[in-house]
């Protein structure tokens, strides 16, 4: 025979643990800000001015100061938005950052130069293997921001498209 109190109990404590995992998945879309420090190597994800995870990244072999055309190897500087995912490129999963802005595009065209574009948060090139982790120790994308694969899928699962990103040196 079931004792009926201790039947009870349970079925709350079920619902409870229900609750928790309703309220995690809640704080996981609670994202507001990815804030990137290319001067200590740092991006963070950021809810409500509280550093809910970092990440040591790899920037563009030329990364101080921002972004001024294609192919000089700088990340850009300044607040975008975090506008799609992207799935199947070289390098595993990306979220693309929304440079160049309207800023950006007229600054190149008075100095007669192409902004560049397809910055993204990226893992790593794809089939470097063993070489993933020890590629964040130095710079080495085209302007991008690469983390590790495993990292770049936790990034993808709790940071949502249309999120703000600040990039500053």
């Amino acid at each position: 025979m079931i004792n009926i109190p201790i039947f009870v109990f349970f079925i709350l404590l079920s619902l409870t643990c229900v609750d928790v995992k309703a309220n995690s998945k809640n704080f996981v879309a609670a994202i507001d800000l990815v804030m990137v420090d290319k001067s200590e190597r740092k991006m963070y994800l950021m809810s409500n001015n509280q550093i809910i995870k970092q990440y040591q990244i790899a920037l563009g072999g030329q990364p101080k100061g921002h972004k001024q055309q294609e192919g000089d190897q700088k990340t850009p500087e300044g607040k975008y938005t975090l506008d799609y995912e992207k799935e199947g490129s070289a390098y595993y999963r990306s979220m693309h950052i929304s440079y160049p802005n309207r800023s950006d595009k007229e600054k190149a065209k008075k100095e007669g130069v192409d902004p560049g574009g397809f910055i993204m948060v990226h893992g790593q090139k794809n089939m470097s293997g063993e070489l993933s982790g020890f590629r964040k120790n130095f710079d080495w994308t085209n302007g991008c921001i690469a983390i590790s694969n495993d990292e770049m899928d936790e990034f993808l699962a709790l940071v949502s498209v249309g999120t703000t990103i600040q990039i500053q040196w």
